[in-house]
């Protein structure tokens, strides 16, 4: 009983005073550490006070242990015993809390920059990866554990699993170099090689997912995708010129029709959805003289893709009621056939 003492309940009285001082500490610095980032105009303290929170319970438990070990009379063995758990439950806490805090920093800077790998979780993924695998290895090195066989392993075993899942190696590569480039982004319009066109809902780690205009999703693999040509329709702006062909008869003069296509164009402006007034819409006498008419193309801008369906249903509408108002004519294709008789050869 005499022994039980200084053996035990004084380290363990040292232990539990040194955990309550720190918690208080804790919460004192936490208060401080909140009010602090209150008051900054970033978000970034507030993901760091976040993300140290939890962890820092554990390390307040850690260094109570620490103070009890340190003034107890176990015997070595016990104490390294006890210092290796600690030094584990650590090392264990810090890699989590840093896998955290990076992945909330990862996205908290690709929130500011507008990229698209929240969404996706390429990035967030393998970078919370790699820092536990990291974590994982310094706790087998502590252990005593020889990490020099198993990574020799994993270098083994991971050129088999390459080649075993190249086809899924070769998406997941892709959809990063998708992420990095940016030639694609989640929301934009594009249109691909094999003609199917629609909005980008998400770049995963395989596949690209494509909603097209009719409601229906189209799955694109990553390495597919990278190879393709593809049509952007918001890069580098989502404004985009809208061509429109309208052919009148030989009889009519070309700067009446021009006056009129412009000043519809312009009147449909703030009434049309989508259709912009800036740079003001033109008109060039192109394709210029065709087989029954002459052909002009009206150029205005609309707003995104999209917006050009209903615009040139608007106009079309009114420059017809316009050229029927004004007595203009629109020809539509005529041909002449010529008959030759030719007389019978007498025999």
């Amino acid at each position: 009983m005499e022994n039980l003492v200084p053996r035990i309940l004084i380290p363990a009285g040292v232990a539990v005073v040194a955990v309550i001082v720190l918690y208080a500490v804790r919460l004192i610095a936490f208060k401080v550490l909140h009010r602090w980032s209150e008051r900054t105009e970033t978000k970034l303290d507030d993901h760091i006070v976040a993300t140290l929170k939890v962890p820092s319970l554990f390390w307040c438990l850690a260094i109570g242990l620490y103070a009890g070990i340190s003034v107890s009379t176990l015997s070595e063995r016990y104490i390294h015993s006890s210092t290796n758990l600690i030094n584990i439950i650590v090392v264990l806490s810090v890699t989590l809390a840093a896998a955290n805090l990076a992945g909330r920093l990862l996205a908290y800077y690709v929130d500011r920059s507008n990229l698209p790998i929240p969404s996706t979780g390429i990035a967030n993924g393998i970078l919370k990866t790699t820092i536990i695998v990291i974590g994982f290895l310094v706790i087998m090195s502590m252990l005593g554990i020889s990490i020099t066989p198993m990574l020799t392993a994993l270098g083994v075993g991971g050129l088999a699993v390459a080649l075993a899942l190249q086809d899924s190696l070769a998406n997941l590569f892709s959809g990063l170099h998708i992420l990095m480039e940016k030639p694609i982004r989640i929301g934009d319009f594009i249109r691909l090689e094999t003609g199917q066109e629609g909005y980008v809902e998400d770049i995963t780690w395989r596949t690209t997912r494509v909603r097209m205009l009719p409601n229906n999703m189209v799955v694109i693999p990553n390495s597919k995708l990278s190879q393709s040509i593809i049509t952007n329709y918001y890069l580098p702006e989502r404004r985009m010129s809208l061509l429109l062909s309208i052919g009148v008869s030989y009889a009519e003069d070309p700067e009446k029709i021009e006056a009129i296509l412009v000043e519809e164009a312009k009147l449909a402006v703030g009434h049309v959805e989508g259709l912009l007034g800036d740079p003001e819409p033109f008109v060039r006498f192109i394709p210029g003289f065709g087989q029954s008419s002459l052909d002009f193309t009206l150029i205005c801008q609309v707003n995104e893709f999209t917006d050009q369906y209903l615009a040139q249903h608007e106009l079309r509408k009114r420059i017809f009621k316009r050229f029927r108002e004004e007595g203009i004519e629109i020809p539509f294709p005529q041909r002449t056939v010529y008959l030759r008789k030719e007389k019978s050869r007498q025999s």
